[in-house]
């Protein structure tokens, strides 16, 4: 747990294994178990007031292939920030979808998001969707490149994403796309606690003995979707 929640930087399953001294595939299995409560602690709370949305695809780069939205055997998941009246993050919503559709986006707002929310979002059209969760919509048309990076409306998404996709770069390389759900939640979890780092191990310790057990055959399986 100490290895998950203080480490500054994120560890890849073989190096845990090596610092505690098992196998790699035991270092994966309590690696995926402690994700897994990770995932579940958040997994009913719904972000409220403004919010900052964005659409995201972690792995599936090609070399001389396309980028960005349509970019083959990319996995799509949802980013939503909860950030104060005054733009300030708060908590953080890392959502695998099967794509990026009205529906998928609707399933993602019901479950997700506070009716209360106001949500801001580029002109991606399926963000139309989170209105089926009673949110207020405001839409602000970024184009691409660079420059759409840098608005101010989405700076906080923004960041968190960057800082994701580097992350994952560095440290995982890949990941299989059924398991993607587990490394968001783990940093979706970190995040979200990042201003009391003392209370995070006994926070986790203590969901850690509340959750179901969860065997090997089932860390195997897919996750869910948003």
């Amino acid at each position: 747990m100490y290895h998950l929640t203080q480490s500054k930087q994120r560890i890849f399953s073989i190096e845990l294994g090596r610092r505690l001294g098992v196998t790699q595939t035991t270092g994966w299995r309590i690696k995926h178990k402690l994700a897994q409560v990770m995932m579940e602690c958040d997994a009913t709370k719904q972000l409220t007031g403004r919010v900052e949305l964005d659409d995201a695809y972690v792995g599936g780069e090609r070399t001389g292939g396309k980028r960005g939205r349509g970019a083959s055997g990319g996995t799509p998941f949802v980013a939503a920030v909860e950030t104060t009246p005054k733009g300030k993050p708060v908590r953080l919503k890392l959502r695998r979808v099967a794509s990026f559709c009205s529906q998928s986006i609707s399933s993602f707002a019901k479950r997700a998001l506070d009716p209360s929310g106001d949500v801001i979002s580029d002109g991606l059209r399926c963000f139309n969707a989170v209105t089926d969760a009673w949110c207020a919509h405001l839409v602000l048309k970024t184009g691409s490149g660079v420059q759409a990076g840098r608005t101010p409306a989405f700076k906080w998404v923004n960041t968190a994403l960057g800082n994701i996709k580097s992350a994952i770069a560095g440290t995982y390389r890949s990941l299989q796309e059924k398991h993607v759900p587990r490394y968001l939640a783990e940093f979706e979890y970190r995040f979200n606690r990042r201003y009391d780092l003392g209370a995070m191990l006994p926070r986790l310790t203590r969901a850690a003995v509340r959750t179901p057990p969860m065997p090997y055959r089932l860390l195997k399986l897919a996750d869910a979707y948003a």
